[in-house]
């Protein structure tokens, strides 16, 4: 079931886990590792249980005991009340490295395929709103980089970065192209719709807004080849993150 949602068909013997795991084991690893890349920063809250039961095509007890276990380790607090939920603690801990291990390894060839097919498609996308924008479709793109630019908090600036990719999109002004990125998003970041943001390093922070900048004017230009190339190298930076984290565990993989 898991694997529909990262991998967008139906699953495969070869991305498969070697381990035999319950659907709390694979909602658990995939939160840990999806927090572990930055898809969920510290002080942010996860999904409310019907969301995550939506994308991720679970049971209710399952999402409950896959939540209870990232509080038992301590990457989450529970808080009630209005604003109530799972709050991201910490994005590792003792537990992380093993989760990742189970989520990542197994399917990291699929992984570098869904990288290679995203620059694509985002190339295709920008070049795509750089022929078809309207005057008007040039406004959330310029909201998005001043809030960006402006961010003062990872998360303010994964939701200006959110704000100006969507914006991209609907300036192709083709829904189906716009399901499609998403799409890829949402499996690369194993099934949730949210681009990866590392740890909030400001060395990510600085490349990304330098290419939105060069993104948006090559857009407002109606320059498809400079906006095409200009965002298959952007969004290299996701896999970047995500690699990045995968490099963190194997360098200390036992021997």
């Amino acid at each position: 079931m898991l694997d529909r949602v990262l991998l967008g068909g139906a699953p495969s013997p070869e991305l498969r886990p070697v381990r035999v795991a319950s659907a709390v084991d694979e909602v658990a690893d995939r939160l840990l590792t999806a927090i572990a890349v930055g898809d969920f920063l510290p002080g942010e809250r996860l999904p409310v249980e019907r969301e995550l039961i939506g994308l991720l095509r679970v049971s209710r007890p399952t999402v409950r005991e896959a939540i209870a276990r990232l509080q038992a380790v301590g990457v989450v607090e529970i808080r009630r009340g209005r604003n109530g939920g799972a709050y991201v603690r910490e994005s590792w801990t003792e537990s992380t490295a093993a989760a990742v291990r189970h989520t990542l390894v197994p399917r990291w060839e699929e992984f570098e395929q869904l990288f290679d097919l995203r620059e694509l498609v985002e190339g295709m996308v920008a070049a795509t709103a750089a022929r078809r924008r309207r005057p008007e479709d040039l406004d959330p793109m310029r909201d998005a980089l001043t809030a960006h630019l402006s961010a003062r908090t990872p998360r303010d600036e994964q939701s200006a970065d959110s704000a100006f990719h969507d914006a991209v999109r609907a300036a192709t002004g083709n829904p189906q192209i716009v399901m499609l990125s998403r799409d890829l998003l949402a499996r690369i970041s194993l099934g949730f719709p949210v681009e990866p943001w590392g740890k909030g390093e400001r060395t990510h922070f600085h490349r990304a807004s330098h290419d939105h900048k060069a993104l948006y004017e090559a857009i407002a230009a109606g320059e498809p080849e400079l906006a095409e190339e200009i965002a298959r190298e952007h969004f290299t930076i996701s896999a970047d993150m995500i690699r990045e984290v995968l490099a963190r565990v194997r360098a200390v993989e036992p021997s």
